[in-house]
């Protein structure tokens, strides 16, 4: 029987609702089992407050959990042929696409490298004073020390469309800091993040120190989002559940880490308007649009609009859209038939609201099986159009003519999101000037950066805090600070 969790170093059987998990690329679905309880899930919880509160972990030093937590991406990596099997079968990921370099290859790799980070930072260090502060009336020197501590449980609610990255991204910064935690997959992808717990298991981390718990439905995260036993929620997923997270976590005053939904531009200049036509591309191969994270808002010179709708429609419209396991396929699924809906449904209001399908906007005819949606080219007359304000999280980009560049911030900046945005130009110092006029978490210039030195978080309706890079491991520590008179 499948396995529903791994609690207090030890696998589980579930005994709440039957979990169902589908494939969608065929609409089958591949396995069901029971999946964990609230009651367990509320065990689990209990179990990493004791681990955290009477266990060894947190009291290690922070090298020989490195080298813990080493060895456990080591057994990640080298049962990388099954992980990378239940990833295409559970999240539609063509087998053969590059972005299963960012399902699997990625996520192992940042994870090696969110480990060294943490460990390269100090435990404490010195806030510097001005010289009227660092001496009082009496000629003794006061020094003010920030030091980082473990925080406690932290709860990671990680999203379907990378579950292992994202996965990573709460997990392992957590645990490397000292942290008991309880990693809460997706229901639609959650077979591929047993990975961490088998891994766990192999490497003999501390039992309680790292949970996986599976679930049918939403209460048992939204038991980890007000259980007093918990001190930190990271979550990715939509704006809307991220704004109930907020709210289920502020009566307990937990720490809040949300990753959220994105709408983001992509502003090109009038010289690199050309390169338009492979970001439409972009979008549709970069799994089916399902990243929060992708340009699919694209603004180009008014002037250059009709052609490069047409250049774009072609390119995209070329695209081999098929099934997961199919050597040739550049476009995958979506992830249910819920998703498809919410395709069709904003391809139509944007139409209703003066847009034109450019290509794409249906089902493929030719894919009788699965989850698809065509990849899609919109032709928006302008940024107010539904298309171009909600996140549909599918293959589906809108081009949208600007006057001037003036134009083009303030169309880019007219969004409730603020998650990333990007700006082309050959004049790279033109290109950086816009950009810091992009009101998001993260702009950039003439490419695209995801590093684990780099802080990553979005402002608006796409998120609070950071994950990745100084700021974001620092998210899962407690800081004191310190003021010592000699």
């Amino acid at each position: 029987m499948q396995k529903a969790g791994y609690i207090d170093g030890a696998f589980v059987d579930g005994k709440g609702a039957e979990l169902e998990v589908e494939n969608p690329s065929d609409g089958t679905v591949f396995t069901r089992f029971p999946a964990l309880s609230v009651a367990q899930i509320e065990y689990a919880i209990t179990k990493a407050r004791q681990a955290f509160d009477t266990g060894p972990w947190r009291h290690t030093t922070m090298q020989a959990r490195a080298a813990l937590l080493h060895n456990l991406i080591d057994h990640m990596q080298a049962q990388g042929d099954a992980i990378k099997t239940l990833l295409v079968a559970e999240t539609g990921c063509p087998a053969f696409s590059s972005t299963m370099q960012a399902q699997f290859e990625t996520p192992l790799r940042m994870a090696r490298e969110i480990i060294d980070l943490m460990v390269s930072l100090p435990e404490m260090e010195e806030n510097a004073l001005p010289p009227g502060e660092a001496h009082n009336q009496r000629g003794q020197s006061v020094a003010s020390l920030k030091r980082y501590a473990p925080l406690g449980v932290v709860a990671g609610i990680s999203a379907y469309n990378f579950p292992l990255h994202t996965g990573v991204w709460k997990a392992i910064p957590a645990l490397i800091a000292g942290n008991s935690v309880i990693l809460r997959p997706n229901p639609l992808t959650p077979l591929s993040s047993l990975a961490f717990a088998e891994a766990a298991d192999a490497v003999g981390l501390p039992p309680g120190v790292l949970n996986l718990v599976l679930e049918a439905g939403v209460e048992g995260a939204q038991l980890l989002t007000t259980h007093r036993a918990v001190d930190m929620i990271t979550f990715t997923g939509s704006s809307a559940v991220g704004a109930q997270v907020a709210t289920q976590a502020a009566a307990t005053f937990k720490r809040v880490q949300l990753e959220l939904g994105g709408k983001s531009a992509q502003i090109f200049l009038p010289d690199a308007a050309e390169r338009a036509v492979q970001a439409a591309v972009s979008v549709s191969t970069s799994h089916a649009g399902q990243g929060c994270v992708l340009g699919t808002r694209i603004f180009v010179p008014a002037a250059r609009k009709a052609e490069i709708v047409e250049k774009a429609a072609a390119a995209v419209g070329a695209l081999i859209q098929g099934y997961t396991n199919a050597p040739q396929t550049q476009v995958g699924p979506v992830i249910s038939a819920r998703q498809v809906e919410r395709c069709e449904h904003f391809v139509n209001l944007a139409v209703q609201h003066g847009g034109r399908i450019a290509t794409g906007g249906k089902r493929p005819a030719h894919l009788n099986r699965g989850f698809f949606f065509e990849p899609t080219v919109l032709d928006l007359p302008d940024n107010a159009n539904p298309a171009a304000q909600e996140e549909i999280f599918g293959p589906v980009a809108g081009i949208i003519g600007y006057r001037d560049i003036d134009h083009a911030v303030a169309m880019a900046n007219d969004s409730k999101y603020g998650l990333s945005g990007y700006v082309f130009g050959n004049d790279t110092d033109e290109a950086f000037a816009v950009a810091q006029r992009v009101h998001s978490g993260a702009v950039h210039v003439n490419g695209a950066l995801s590093s684990s030195y780099a802080p990553f978080g979005g402002i608006k309706s796409s998120g609070i805090g950071h994950e990745r890079g100084i700021e974001g491991m620092r998210m899962f520590q407690r800081m004191t600070v310190f003021s010592v008179t000699k």
